[in-house]
């Protein structure tokens, strides 16, 4: 069985909303910039509070910000 993913979209927002910053959005959400970076590259799956903290931050849905790879898991 192959490990299930949870994709983002985060680093694109980040560019999207006045190129913010690792460190910017670190300070909005309550996390260090290592978490941010973490979740970018995909090692770390955020808690569903900070998921949500995210997207408000972002103003957007949170499936436009993280998607689960189903197909991981039936694999």
């Amino acid at each position: 069985m192959s490990k299930s993913r949870i994709n983002n979209n985060i680093r694109k927002l980040r560019f999207q909303n006045s190129e913010m910053t690792q460190q910017q959005l670190a300070e909005k959400v309550g996390v260090t910039r290592q978490t941010i970076i973490a979740m970018e590259q995909e090692k770390y799956s955020p808690s569903l509070e900070l998921a949500f903290r995210i997207a408000l931050v972002f103003d957007v849905p949170l499936e436009q910000v993280f998607s689960y790879d189903a197909e991981a898991d039936s694999k």
